[in-house]
């Protein structure tokens, strides 16, 4: 047989194919006798058998009890999803309930990501989690210096998806609210649609002294900036965590729950699927890859979604290793092109 598929040939690529497939449906492990009698491999059941042993003995499969049946190793269903996987087409049914159901969310963004976290929770039946858009991925649209009194005022500034922060400053010499306006219209001239981390302090401040402004108003500009393009860790919405409790691998209750703490603290799930922002296709992390032991029944599936060319934050399934794969990754980027398509709908304001 021709060596192909990572060192397999055709005969063992497809039975470790077969067998990862057979092991999901059922999460039993599996057998020769049951390949031969399911599958109409065109060989004998000793055939299969030996077959079964050197994929083992490869690392690709692994014989939990001594009599049992073999069941897919990390490196097994590594090989399954980076080359004997089929691509999946996303149900149309899936595809206009995501459709419907981001339709009919609120304009708010915060609505909009707790609405895609929960759909994709119950359509995967797994565990899913979204990253909101970290702020650095953000591009300015204004700043509003609002005059409240001659030594007093508020400036504002609003990014691309809507959030606003706010300086309030006081002044040592009166000001006039024309001068804010002029400030106001200099600033947003020069700043428009650029990415938020591009807007530089230098900057400011040329525009500042251009226009004679007080040095305390060029402070609560910078100020503004600054909280509107903090670089705090994005927070991550979550849904679906009871649906683990349907999966035969976590029965065990004091296991479930180790990884029920885990997968609670935010920064251990950002951590998971940080690497995977820069991405251009679906990321999957199966297992070891996770990089915590206490994770290791599990893999995730990660696309980046996107406001126009700039990734602003993740959308996961985190499930058992034992998941549809082809399934989930067809599901995840459905949903993340239909969430990028609906944050053009966001309210800005």
């Amino acid at each position: 047989m021709r060596e192909e598929q990572g060192g397999l040939d055709k005969r063992k690529a497809y039975i470790l194919a077969t067998v990862v497939y057979e092991y999901i449906a059922t999460a039993e492990p599996v057998g020769s006798q049951t390949l031969t009698q399911k599958y109409h491999l065109g060989v004998s059941s000793a055939t299969v058998r030996n077959e079964m042993a050197e994929l083992e003995a490869g690392g690709y499969l692994v014989q939990p009890h001594t009599s049992a049946g073999r069941i897919p190793s990390d490196a097994g269903y590594r090989t399954y999803v980076d080359r004997l996987m089929e691509p999946e087409e996303l149900a149309s049914d899936d595809r206009r309930q995501i459709r419907e159901d981001l339709r009919d969310a609120s304009r708010q963004l915060d609505d909009i990501i707790e609405s895609t976290t929960r759909l994709l929770g119950r359509l995967s039946n797994n565990l899913a989690f979204v990253t909101k858009p970290h702020h650095d991925a953000q591009t300015f649209k204004h700043i509003q210096l609002i005059w409240l009194t001659p030594r007093t005022g508020v400036a504002i500034v609003v990014t691309s998806l809507g959030v606003a922060a706010q300086s309030l400053f006081e002044l040592t010499a009166d000001m006039r609210a024309d001068d804010l306006t002029r400030l106001s219209n200099a600033l947003n001239a020069c700043f428009a649609n650029r990415p938020l981390h591009d807007v530089a302090e230098s900057e400011v401040v040329s525009i500042t002294e251009e226009l004679g402004a007080h040095e305390d108003l060029r402070g609560a500009v910078m100020s503004a900036l600054q909280s509107a393009r903090s670089a705090e860790q994005p927070t991550i919405a979550s849904a679906g965590a009871q649906n683990l409790l349907d999966q035969p691998e976590f029965q065990d209750l004091r296991k479930l729950r180790s990884i029920l703490r885990i997968v609670e603290e935010q920064k251990t799930l950002y951590q998971i699927v940080a690497d995977a922002m820069s991405a251009e296709t679906p990321s999957v992390k199966i297992g070891h890859e996770l990089g915590s032991e206490e994770l290791a029944d599990l893999s995730v599936v990660t696309v980046p979604y996107r406001f126009g060319q700039h990734a602003l934050g993740m959308l996961s399934i985190l499930g058992p290793r034992r998941m549809p794969y082809g399934r989930l990754v067809a599901l995840a980027s459905g949903t993340a092109e239909s969430l990028s398509e609906r944050l053009s709908d966001v309210d800005r304001y």
